[in-house]
């Protein structure tokens, strides 16, 4: 047997367990000695049934006697028998509907049964007991009671009792696995090996040996992420190249505030810092930039792209939606053209040819289309903005040399690879999604990090209420209120339409809220938006809601990236209770960017769902980074990232909640990749 050898040869078991442990990728015998458990129970101390307390967990040993198959007159059948202790102490042992225990167990035999002791009567009984012969070795031959017990994740058939018998069949091979970690990284860390690791896993002897494995494999779990992230970073800055030195241009930065008719946050003076700091020194650029909703990305993009184009190179703005390209384009390129005429009215030094701003979307008419591509190609464009249109292969540039992607989770690997293509430019994403410190280390560790922790000017918080079901007609009222002091709405659902399937049938839809609320406001003008309709659609109902000629929108939640109407003051999410805190916070987001008091329901399916402690976060907190560690904590990063997966031990996934273990794990990467040059 070696650490190749498949299942199927090694252990004696039916084919459907091989066939579950299949869809747990595990195959082998290396693939089960790393499958490892997510717990440990300790049940090392072994109880009389006299010291046992009554309710808790206990493993008893004692000779069983009276095993008997019973069957009631309502066809229901339960095995029964008696455990007499080493005190001579009984009681009865039941199993419901578990008629094979009368062919595992025989009368006469020395077990150890686990368990919770109950009172029936004045009788003393153990329901549905594990249970496993005592051993000549006593105690140490034990492998579900008597030592610390690991609990596996468990799947289908595939159970943790199951599996910890079949685990010890294979131990030998555990001396087998190929180490991982670089010697001296094992030397500077203090860990211990890999065989040691999973070997004091499967079987402790004290908790201090389970803490010390955990460690290591939560460091190795970490490392390795670190390290294939700082791969592809340097695989994707490539060589120095001179096109890519970009001079940090800092009067006209200055001049560029001061033709503002505000002052930028600190935060975003620093994030401007950082990023063409990278800029100057050749290679590409791989930053990531957070900013909760409303700390000014766009600006920070618009004085970066301002320098480039001072120095006569091209830039590419990519985002998610139409709607959000042509917002884009229209805002950032009058504030180009405004920086341009402030530098003219100046008679200075500084000077800038006046910026050129395209748009590229798949609705733009072929003709236009040809010709953008064509400018685009002999350099007579300096900035386009569109959507995934951009990268296309028919799409060439005389010199691109700054890529901005706006909501980073929307791109993927293939995207940047056809970026690379194109002269791999400096590379900047911006997500509003507020992913707090140790995730985008892990997450997005091949980018470097700049946070934006303040918002410009004086916003006024967002009152955020939670309702249940019976608080929406006092809430509606007030809503109907608003409308008639001139505010607009959006109502946020979690379907297009209504489900047939019966635990689906209370959460809201678009169109049935939108045919229920025409009734509610016979008064008001009722508009909706979802994925389904097309790109014309979507940018029609979105100018006619802009532009006050409907009073509610009913949306998906395609209305979560960037879309700003100033005069929306209140902002329902129905169903809230099926959406992530960063999520909940970004739909608020939507209103408030306006001068006028905002508002913001969340409405619930349930009244048990209104007290949720995840819910109430939003009534209190308006700080996106603190909500989305609250999420991390309730939820854990799996359910917050899609890291979760069936079968996954959860210390991989705590080790995401470890700031310090992510900070050593990328330092020891770092390290270990500079030295072997």
């Amino acid at each position: 047997m070696d650490l190749t050898t498949p299942l199927a040869k090694v252990l004696r078991t039916r084919e459907e367990y091989i066939d579950a442990l299949r869809v747990l990728h595990v195959q082998t015998v290396e693939d089960l000695l790393l499958y490892l458990p997510r717990a440990h129970e300790d049940l090392s101390q072994m109880h009389t049934l006299q010291s046992a307390p009554v309710g808790a967990k206990v493993s008893i040993r004692g000779v069983v006697e009276g095993l008997k198959l019973i069957r009631t007159r309502s066809r229901k059948q339960f095995v029964r028998a008696v455990m007499t202790d080493e005190n001579g102490d009984q009681a009865e042992l039941i199993w419901f509907n578990q008629p094979h225990i009368v062919r595992m167990l025989s009368n006469g035999e020395e077990v150890v049964c686990t368990g919770k002791v109950t009172l029936k009567g004045r009788k003393l009984q153990i329901q549905s007991p594990q249970f496993e012969s005592s051993g000549v070795g006593g105690v140490h031959d034990l492998l579900h009671a008597g030592r610390l017990v690991p609990l596996y994740p468990q799947y289908e058939i595939i159970t943790s009792k199951w599996l910890r018998e079949k685990i010890v069949l294979v131990q030998d091979a555990i001396g087998l696995l190929q180490e991982t970690l670089p010697e001296e990284v094992l030397q500077e860390e203090g860990l211990i090996g890999r065989s040691e690791a999973v070997r004091w896993l499967h079987f402790p002897s004290e908790p201090a040996q389970v803490q010390r494995a955990r460690d290591r494999m939560e460091f190795e779990e970490m490392y390795r992420v670190q390290k294939e992230a700082l791969e592809r970073k340097k695989e994707w800055q490539g060589e120095v190249q001179n096109r890519l030195k970009v001079p940090m241009d800092i009067e006209l930065i200055r001049a560029f505030f001061a033709s503002l008719r505000f002052t930028p946050t600190g935060s975003q003076k620093v994030a401007i810092y950082e990023i063409l700091k990278d800029m100057e020194k050749g290679k590409s650029m791989s930053r990531l930039l957070e900013g909760d909703v409303g700390s000014g990305k766009t600006l920070v993009a618009t004085a970066v792209m301002a320098n480039v184009i001072r120095h006569g190179g091209q830039c590419a703005l990519m985002v998610p939606t139409e709607v959000l390209a042509k917002q884009h384009a229209q805002s950032i390129g009058q504030t180009l053209i405004s920086f341009h005429k402030y530098l003219k009215a100046q008679k200075g030094k500084l000077t800038m040819r006046h910026p050129t701003v395209a748009l590229l979307t798949g609705s733009v008419p072929k003709n236009d289309a040809d010709d953008v591509r064509m400018r685009l190609a002999n350099g007579s464009i300096d900035l386009i903005i569109g959507t995934h249109a951009l990268i296309q292969e028919s799409v060439q540039f005389k010199d691109l040399t700054l890529v901005i992607v706006d909501e980073q989770h929307r791109f993927g690997v293939l995207q940047r690879q056809k970026l690379k293509e194109k002269g791999s430019p400096h590379f900047l994403s911006m997500t509003a999604t507020p992913i707090p410190r140790t995730l985008a280390l892990t997450a997005f560790g091949h980018h470097d990090l700049s946070v934006l922790l303040e918002k410009p000017g004086n916003r006024k918080p967002i009152d955020t209420k939670v309702v249940p079901p019976t608080g929406r007609k006092e809430v509606e009222l007030f809503i109907d209120h608003q409308i008639d002091q001139g505010r607009q709405a959006f109502v946020i659902c979690p379907l297009i339409t209504g489900s047939e399937h019966e635990e689906m049938a209370e959460i809201k839809s678009v169109q049935q809220e939108a045919a229920r609320l025409t009734e509610s406001f016979p008064r008001r003008r009722i508009a909706i938006l979802h994925g389904k309709m097309t790109p014309a659609e979507k940018e029609e109902t979105m100018r006619t809601f802009k532009d006050c000629n409907s009073d509610i929108l009913v949306s998906t939640s395609v209305i979560e990236v960037g879309i700003d109407v100033p005069n929306a003051s209140i902002m329902i999410i129905e169903g809230s209770e099926r959406f992530g805190l960063s999520q909940l916070h970004q739909f608020r987001g939507r209103v408030g960017r306006g001068d006028h008091k905002s508002y913001c329901f969340l409405f619930t399916t349930t009244p048990e769902q209104s007290r949720s402690q995840r819910l109430k976060a939003m009534e209190k907190h308006h700080d996106g980074f603190k909500l989305a560690e609250i999420d991390l904590q309730i939820r854990g990063p799996g359910e917050l990232y899609g890291f979760r997966q069936s079968g996954i031990p959860e210390y991989r996934q705590s080790g995401l909640m470890n700031p310090e273990l992510v900070v050593r794990a990328r330092r020891a990467a770092e390290k270990f990749l500079s030295s072997v040059k």
